[in-house]
């Protein structure tokens, strides 16, 4: 193969590899690098501009979370706030309600009281008049003889009392 004998053909593959290595340099490669230039800072321009918006919403996304949680936190604050009215207004009102039906309660106990008393003291009457009833009956049958009311009444007072 005469391409491979280096002795021979050596020198003039070397020119002419140099001959087309600089064509190819000057008709491919010079008008090309001023356009891939340009087009590469547009690229890098482009890069640097959506970085510069990136960080421009970032840090308007990080105010507007920022003014979202203390938007929630005060909306938080008001909602306790209220709750706390809201939950003192009702223990006021139950404890208002709560005086009023003790004072009821307290009121109809007392007048139970008095009426128990009442029937206590008429049921005692009546139990009196039965128990000298009876103690006459008995003493009339005894003895043969009625009693007065009067003892009668002391005899069961004795028994009763």
């Amino acid at each position: 193969m005469p391409q491979f004998n280096f002795a021979t053909v050596f020198l003039p593959q070397l020119v002419w590899l140099a001959i087309f290595f600089a064509i190819l340099y000057f008709a491919v490669v010079l008008p090309t690098l001023p356009k891939l230039g340009r087009t590469m800072q547009a690229r890098e321009d482009q890069v640097t501009g959506d970085l510069d918006a990136a960080e421009a919403a970032k840090a308007s996304a990080d105010k507007l979370a920022a003014d979202y949680d203390a938007g929630v936190a005060a909306a938080q604050e008001s909602a306790r706030a209220a709750l706390n009215a809201a939950h003192a207004k009702a223990t006021k009102s139950l404890e208002t309600k709560l005086a009023k039906a003790n004072a009821k309660l307290a009121e109809q106990a007392a007048a139970a009281e008095a009426e128990l008393t009442e029937a206590r003291t008429k049921a005692l009457g009546e139990v009196e008049a039965i128990a000298a009833d009876v103690a006459s009956d008995l003493v009339e049958q005894l003895t043969g003889k009625r009693p007065t009311a009067a003892d009668a009444a002391k005899a069961a007072r004795a028994v009763v009392g």
